[in-house]
């Protein structure tokens, strides 16, 4: 009656309901930009940028090199920000036929440099398919196993696996055994966010160490096995392969606690660190500016990776609590492997250091996964605020 006619008259006066009377958006929502994350990556490219000013011979020409790419990878990030997740589901099939199509040109036509061909020119400008494979997997793995039942069945677990080891095997061929671990580190973790039992996990490390000598006899090529010897006795050739360890160790153990002050280092400024401002740049980071420099770059990465944690964690889709897992524990992948391997607890394997190494492809594809991370937090404020 009355009571029901009042009721309705009022929200019929409403302006469009309840969401006008709510603040207007901020400019970081409107953009899709998560504010906390984007403060710690800025803070890190700084840094990053004052760390290869020295590592690179106080070379001003590969700082601002380097900060064009920063440049662009922040906006390939922001575009990577406004795409929506169920988007990304539409074309993470399309993306994968066509990165593994890019890794079958790569054996026909690509360009080889030191010994691999990893790499395809086009009008000028060469990249590295292997590095589009980092985001491409994950988002594939995620869409095929976000309409399933989760925790998947077993044969969808190994469906997840094929798609995984194409392009593997593939970036194997190259030879590039470094990036192919983080391909299908990526992809794994896909299927652990996914929700398989630690019993399955522990069958599956099983597996892998069972399969540690038909790779040592069959995958690795001679140089790949050289590098694991030494890590195991750097001593035996201290002028040949063991070099790059013992002058690795002797930079990061030289700096101490306050290190020897910015471009003061001797093992970098005098050119005994190999690839001091790419694979090995965070022994110049020790040697500089010591533990307590490190102690910085490893708690700008943990709060990085705690934030896309949380956003995962926050997630409204299993598509996107998947792939932000993905991505976030990829990210300390590659922090884990090249801090182990400059500290000689990992071979050496060319993993650069997030952010921090020179080059152009890994920072664009980092940001571009960022980016994805970024499109996770801004569904979860959609669907949350209706």
């Amino acid at each position: 009656g009355r009571k029901r006619w009042l009721m309705s008259d009022y929200v019929r006066q409403m302006p469009h309901g309840s969401n006008d009377l709510a603040r207007p958006p901020s400019a970081a929502a409107r953009f899709h930009i998560d504010i906390p994350l984007l403060s710690l990556l800025v803070t890190l490219t700084v840094l990053g940028l004052v760390v290869l000013y020295s590592g690179a011979g106080s070379d001003s020409g590969a700082v601002l090199r380097q900060g064009r790419y920063f440049l662009l990878g922040y906006v390939v990030m922001i575009v990577a920000a406004q795409i929506r997740l169920a988007q990304y589901m539409r074309w993470a099939p399309w993306f994968y036929l066509i990165g593994v199509g890019l890794l079958v040109a790569v054996i026909f036509v690509g360009v080889g440099a030191k010994g691999a061909q990893r790499w395809l020119s086009l009008g000028g400008f060469r990249f590295q398919p292997s590095e589009i494979l980092k985001l491409v997997v994950p988002m594939t793995v995620a869409w095929f196993l976000a309409d399933r039942i989760l925790p998947p069945r077993f044969r969808y677990i190994l469906g997840s696996l094929v798609i995984i080891g194409i392009p593997a095997a593939l970036i194997l061929k190259q030879p590039d055994l470094g990036t192919a671990l983080l391909i299908a580190a990526s992809g794994k973790y896909v299927v652990l966010m996914a929700g398989i039992g630690w019993r399955k996990n522990y069958g599956a490390v099983e597996l892998a160490g069972a399969s540690m000598w038909p790779a040592w006899v069959f995958v690795l090529t001679d140089y790949q096995k050289q590098r694991i010897l030494t890590l195991l006795n750097p001593e035996s050739d201290k002028l040949g392969a063991g070099w790059n360890i013992i002058q690795s160790k002797t930079a990061i153990g030289s700096g101490g606690w306050a290190g020897k002050g910015w471009t003061q280092g001797t093992q970098s400024q005098l050119d005994f660190l190999p690839e001091s401002h790419t694979d090995f740049i965070i022994a110049v980071l020790a040697e500089e500016f010591g533990l307590r420099g490190v102690l910085l770059l490893l708690s700008l990465y943990i709060l990085i990776l705690l934030r896309g944690f949380w956003i995962g964690l926050r997630a409204q889709t299993s598509y996107g609590r998947m792939l932000a897992g993905s991505l976030t524990l990829t990210f300390f992948v590659y922090i884990f492997v090249n801090m182990g391997m400059v500290a000689g607890l990992l071979p050496v394997v060319g993993v650069p250091l997030p952010l921090v190494s020179a080059g152009g492809t890994s920072v664009v594809t980092l940001m571009a996964g960022f980016g994805l991370l970024m499109a996770v937090a801004t569904e979860r404020r959609s669907v949350g605020t209706g």
